[in-house]
C-alpha cells in the first residue's frame, strides 16, 4: 500500500480488539513520530507508551470520547484502547510552542500504525492532571495529545461533503466521516481560483 492509499484509507478509530500490540511495533511507532518534521530542528517532544494492562486501565477514564456521538462511542468495557502514546512537550527544550511538532509526530504515527493495520484516536481532551499522576511525568513536560492504540473493531467510512461536517452513527451503528470536497477547498496560483480540468 502506498502512502496516499494509506492516506485515504485511514480513519479514527475508537473500539478496539482485546488483543496486545507487539511493544517492538509500539516503538517504531514512536520511530515514526521521532522523525517527523520539527521547527529549527529544535525536537522537544517526547512519549511515554503505555501498554501494561493495569496502567492501560488507570489510562482509559482519564480520556473524554468522540463528542457528536457520546455515549454510543465511547469505548465499553471489550472494546477499549490497549495500548496509549502520550505526546509530551518537554518545556526546557522549548518554552513555548511545539504543537506543531507533537501534529506532525502523532500523524506520522497515525498514518505508521494503520500500515500495521492497527487503528488509533488522537485524543485531546485529557485529564493531564490525572495522566501526570499515573505516569509519574514531571512538571516541565507539558502532556500534548494522547493517542489511543488498537486493532479495529469498527469500520468508520469518509464521504464527500458540501454541506455539515459534523461526524454521525446510522442506523446500523457505522460511523461516518464527512469530509469537504477538493473542489471546495483547493485555490489555484489566486484564491478564488477553482482547478481546472482532472
Amino acid at each position: 500500500m502506498g502512502v496516499m492509499d494509506i492516506i485515504r484509507a485511514r480513519r479514527t478509530i475508537r473500539f478496539y480488539e482485546q488483543r496486545a500490540i507487539p511493544v517492538n511495533d509500539l516503538r517504531e511507532l514512536v520511530e515514526a513520530a521521532r522523525l517527523a518534521p520539527s521547527g529549527g530542528n529544535v525536537q522537544p517532544l517526547e512519549y511515554v507508551v503505555v501498554h501494561d494492562e493495569e496502567v492501560v486501565s488507570q489510562t482509559f477514564p482519564t480520556l473524554a470520547w468522540a463528542g457528536n456521538v457520546a455515549p454510543r462511542r465511547n469505548p465499553p468495557e471489550g472494546k477499549r484502547p490497549v495500548a496509549y502514546v502520550i505526546v509530551l512537550i518537554n518545556r526546557e527544550v522549548r518554552s513555548s510552542g511545539g504543537e506543531h511538532d507533537a501534529a506532525a509526530a502523532i500523524e506520522n504515527l497515525l498514518l505508521a500504525a494503520w500500515e500495521k493495520g492497527i487503528g488509533g484516536c488522537w485524543i485531546g481532551s485529557v485529564d493531564r492532571d490525572e495522566v501526570r499522576r499515573i505516569l509519574g511525568i514531571p512538571d516541565h513536560r507539558h502532556i500534548d495529545s494522547v493517542v489511543s492504540l488498537g486493532y479495529p473493531a469498527e469500520q468508520p467510512v469518509a464521504e464527500d461533503t458540501s454541506e455539515s461536517v459534523a461526524y454521525y452513527l446510522d442506523d446500523g451503528d457505522t460511523l461516518h466521516i464527512p469530509k469537504r470536497r477538493l473542489a471546495d477547498i483547493l485555490h489555484e496560483n489566486r484564491y478564488g481560483t477553482a482547478a481546472r480540468g482532472g
